[in-house]
């Protein structure tokens, strides 16, 4: 049923339900639908908005597209990966059942860090890189230009197995992310590079140390694959060892560095390419002549002084013996105590233990002069006791008397008159013996007594050590010419 201003519907019972007309519906109804309107007319203005704003991006990066066009710098979602490393299997080395691969490597010193010769290695920074062609890697370019990736990609495809012969410890940089780059061109060719500290061993001769030259060699090989597989080569030659100017050890000189390449054999796998890095040093010989040589010569020169003490100083000339010998062989345990225990003899060896022995010797050399007095001492005591005439005094003190005194002389120095003269023989003996004894101030005394210490002087230098002041120096001298002229 039909009303005048709008339809009505037909309830239960018959009857007729009419909406309540514009008079009718509340205020806050009204105000309802109108916050309904206007929040829908607010949503479609931003929608249309966003549509204006993405179509604006895309006509921008439209253009950005057309005016360089590279596929290699458009990111690809997973299904339209350049590389498609998931579409093949890099378990397998390229060209797998065909000629051997070919892997070219050249290498960058950035520093030798150390040599040490108690555990004979040596201890290098260098750049590590590889140069090979992988088809499968091999994606289209337009401008030929190449990719570059960090090491996350090295684990999903194949690179060489190349390691380091005879090393001890080695590791690729971490800071602040692993130091690996690889880089992947167009037409497949892949260049890989790393950051290595390597600590490798050095077979040392010391046989003419610390007047050396050390040859020093770091080997690079496939692990895995012979030569049938994989070809290791330097790139470029002797040009594909590169090093800093700046490399320099506090020990050495470095003299030169250079490439070789070799087969190595193994009896239970085949033969492997190997290339050496092979470098030269010579050791620096000031530090060892201040440390070693020149300490070890003084303590022999000073062995020499106890030559020209007096050989009745006994305390003195002991203890300058005693103390050069355990200065030498403190020198001696300095030196070894830095030094690997070889089974040879050194050129440092050679030099401190003939300079031992030349210590050792003159402490022997008064020994045997000591041991000489005490038996030249002895015979004169003997002597003396089968002539007492000599009144206790030893032959050789009477002879400051040159026996040209006259008798009136001999009495007043004596105190004896002619009336009081003893027989000739008796006179003379106790006119010695008073004239030895006596404290009188008399010119003639004071030229007896100089007399008398300049021979006793005389008497006390042995021969030995007369000899030995010129005999020790000029056969050291002679030691020091055949030496430095064999080994430097």
């Amino acid at each position: 049923m039909l009303g005048a201003g709008g339809c009505c519907a037909v309830g239960g019972y018959g009857r007729a339900v009419c909406p309540a007309g514009p008079s009718r519906m509340p205020h806050f109804a009204k105000l309802l639908l109108l916050i309904f309107c206007l929040v829908l007319l607010v949503e479609s203005r931003k929608h249309r908005r966003r549509r204006w704003t993405s179509q604006l991006e895309l006509q921008r990066a439209g253009h950005i597209y057309k005016k360089n066009h590279d596929v290699t710098k458009t990111r690809k979602g997973k299904t339209e990966q350049l590389l498609r490393v998931d579409d093949h299997d890099f378990t397998m080395r390229p060209a797998f059942g065909g000629p051997a691969i070919p892997v070219g490597v050249d290498v960058q010193v950035e520093s030798l860090d150390s040599i040490s010769e108690v555990d004979m290695d040596f201890t290098m920074t260098l750049y590590l890189r590889h140069y090979w062609k992988d088809e499968r890697l091999s994606f289209p370019s337009t401008t030929n230009n190449s990719m570059t990736f960090d090491g996350r990609l090295v684990k999903k495809i194949w690179v060489p197995d190349v390691f380091f012969v005879h090393s001890k410890r080695s590791f690729i940089h971490d800071t602040t992310t692993d130091n690996i780059m690889l880089r992947v061109f167009p037409d497949g060719h892949v260049l890989y590079s790393m950051r290595i500290t390597v600590t490798a061993m050095c077979n040392m001769d010391f046989s003419r140390f610390p007047l050396d030259s050390q040859t020093c060699s770091l080997e690079l090989e496939s692990y895995a694959y012979t030569d049938e597989d994989l070809m290791l080569y330097w790139k470029n030659g002797n040009e594909s060892l590169k090093t800093d100017e700046k490399i320099s050890l506090s020990q050495f000189l470095i003299q030169k560095f250079h490439t070789t390449s070799r087969l190595a054999f193994y009896s239970s796998t085949g033969w492997y390419n190997r290339l050496y890095i092979s470098f030269t040093l010579r050791r620096h010989i000031f530090f060892f002549l201040l440390q070693t040589y020149f300490p070890a010569t003084l303590m022999v020169m000073l062995s020499w002084v106890s030559f020209w003490i007096d050989r009745r100083a006994v305390p003195a000339r002991v203890s300058l013996g005693i103390t050069t010998v355990l200065t030498m062989s403190t020198i001696i345990t300095g030196v070894n105590a830095s030094m690997p225990r070889v089974s040879y003899i050194k050129a440092v060896d050679i030099y401190l233990w003939v300079s031992f022995v030349f210590v050792f010797l003159s402490v022997l050399e008064y020994a045997a002069v000591n041991y000489l007095t005490t038996v030249q001492e002895r015979k004169e005591r003997k002597l003396r006791e089968k002539f007492p005439c000599t009144c206790g005094i030893p032959h050789s003190k009477t002879m400051m008397l040159d026996g040209n005194y006259s008798e009136s002389d001999a009495n007043s120095l004596a105190g004896f008159t002619r009336s009081q003269m003893v027989p000739e023989e008796e006179k003379q003996e106790k006119m010695v013996v008073h004239l030895a004894m006596s404290n009188a101030s008399n010119s003639s005394r004071k030229r007896g007594l100089k007399g008398h210490v300049g021979l006793r002087i005389i008497q006390n230098t042995h021969a030995i050590d007369k000899y030995s002041r010129l005999i020790f120096p000029g056969t050291y001298i002679f030691f020091n010419l055949i030496y430095w002229s064999v080994f430097s």
